[in-house]
């Protein structure tokens, strides 16, 4: 099984910056628990991140035509207005997982609005890094059934 985890904008910077809503976890804890999950689960694991817009749709038509079984993503602001990464998301013929770090739900009016949730399998949002935990155990489970 080949899944992708795309991390958006400022994620890098997830344990430095607003630390009262991301928490102190930095962005390399949450990748090498992503990683361990994976060797865990002996599954194949990717993972990017970019602050670009066109960069995240490149890697989501390269993830389509390299055969991923799932993707995760966390589009990080550009849930709220980017169009273009739902149209790409829904161009998906394969599950995709959208994931906050924070309850986008329970923050500003603007941030409650996702644009690419509708394409998505599910959303999970609130459980920090576990949230990506949690979306990784899905896709397998999904697939296994």
């Amino acid at each position: 099984m080949k899944i992708a985890v795309i991390h958006g904008p400022n994620l890098n910077m997830t344990g430095i910056r607003q630390v009262d809503i991301y928490g102190t976890t930095t962005f390399s804890d949450i990748t090498a628990q992503i990683d361990g999950l994976a060797e865990t689960l002996q599954i194949a694991l990717t993972q990017f991140q970019s602050n670009h817009e066109g960069k995240i749709i490149d890697y989501l038509q390269a993830c389509h035509r390299d055969g991923v079984d799932g993707i995760v993503i966390n589009p990080g602001a550009f849930t709220h207005y980017s169009h273009a990464i739902g149209d790409a998301v829904a161009s998906m013929e394969i599950p995709v997982v959208e994931v906050h770090l924070s309850n986008i739900h329970a923050r500003e009016e603007f941030r409650q609005k996702s644009v690419i949730a509708p394409y998505c399998i599910g959303q999970i949002s609130g459980f920090g890094a576990e949230s990506y935990i949690m979306a990784i155990h899905y896709l397998v489970n999904h697939r296994r059934k």
